[in-house]
């Protein structure tokens, strides 16, 4: 297996360099079991484990072993004494905040959630059934941006959207440039429009809930069904669970593409300059407000609160701006606190 197929590149061989001389070979996590990792190799397939350190109580998560990572791998003489020794720089890296973290105290401890490391492509992938929601694909899009990755909407299922054209019309109001592109995952010649964003070495992510169609997709790119398929639940209108852990897998046309659990709780672990930069109408408008420091909500002469009194900027879309942002000044808060309690 040849580690260029596998995403390595000039810039990862000068930052492995130091661990070359130490007899160290590069490898790349493709998928996590507990405390152990399956590793992409020149040699093929190993499982590994991570040196202690990065088990200790005081080691965020963030500075563990993800799935997409390069890592240094240390082989010792014994068959299956194998251990990541150090984590390579990461790029196209998804964070979000730990799920559930919503319902704790606004005082407890910032978790940040590393979901992808490594990326190059992320695509969002939005079911055009009960799954549609305009708000949730402004998350995704804050969660990817910055991140140095670059964002694809797919739309799937369209033949459940009897409404198409006016769908599109609202989902391209608000990702501005970023490709959108409607499909039925279950044509094998509309899933493969997806290889205009695939290269040799080239990693792409599939985020999303579950049940919008993300196994679907990656089955029909892989030629054969490995990943599990369920149907939506007709009762609650929403997916179910196929996939239960994060994989990196090996495409047979190049590059690779990784499969992430369904989440239905999306908060980027992000920061309010990157969160403007995903809402740049607004950003504009903010431009011609009176006050430099306007918030948008009581402020007089607020050019962005006119823009939804004569229905130029969506109501909505605002109040998902302004929530996400209370989210983010108290994330930047928690962090904060986080580093003073260290």
């Amino acid at each position: 297996m040849e580690l260029i197929q596998l995403g390595w590149n000039k810039t990862l061989e000068k930052s492995f360099k130091m661990y070359r001389t130490q007899g160290c070979e590069p490898a790349r996590v493709f998928s996590e079991k507990k405390k152990t990792y399956s590793l992409y190799t020149a040699d093929g397939e190993i499982d590994a484990a991570a040196r202690g350190i990065m088990w200790h109580k005081n080691t965020d998560k963030h500075d563990r072993p993800a799935v997409g990572d390069w890592v240094a791998l240390e082989t010792g003489k014994e068959e299956g004494n194998k251990i990541i020794r150090a984590i390579l720089p990461r790029k196209g890296v998804f964070s979000r905040k730990s799920t559930g973290s919503r319902k704790r105290l606004k005082t407890a401890a910032a978790e940040e959630q590393v979901i992808a490391a490594n990326v190059d492509v992320a695509l969002i992938v939005i079911g055009m059934d009960r799954d549609f929601n305009l708000r949730r694909i402004e998350r995704y899009l804050a969660l990817v941006q910055g991140s140095g990755a670059s964002p694809v909407i797919i739309l799937n299922k369209t033949d459940l959207c009897p409404d198409l054209g006016s769908r599109l019309k609202e989902v391209t109001a608000v990702v501005n440039d970023v490709p959108v592109i409607p499909m039925m995952a279950r044509d094998n010649k509309q899933a493969e429009t997806v290889y205009q964003f695939i290269g040799p070495g080239t990693t792409i992510a599939m985020l999303g809930s579950s049940g919008v169609g993300k196994s679907t997709i990656i089955n029909q790119l892989l030629g054969y069904g490995r990943q599990e398929v369920k149907e939506i639940s007709d009762r609650m209108g929403k997916g179910q669970h196929t996939t239960s852990r994060r994989e990196l897998i090996i495409l047979p046309g190049g590059g690779l593409i990784m499969d992430n659990p369904g989440m239905r709780e999306v908060q980027p672990w992000t920061d309010e300059d990157t969160l403007t930069a995903s809402f740049p109408d607004i950003e504009a408008l903010a431009m011609k407000c009176q006050f430099t420091n306007c918030q948008h909500e009581t402020e007089p002469h607020c050019a962005v609160k006119l823009a939804v009194e004569t229905d130029a900027l969506d109501r909505d879309r605002l109040e998902n701006y302004r929530r996400m942002r209370g989210e983010t000044q108290n994330l930047t808060q928690q962090r904060k606190e986080s580093s003073w309690k260290k």
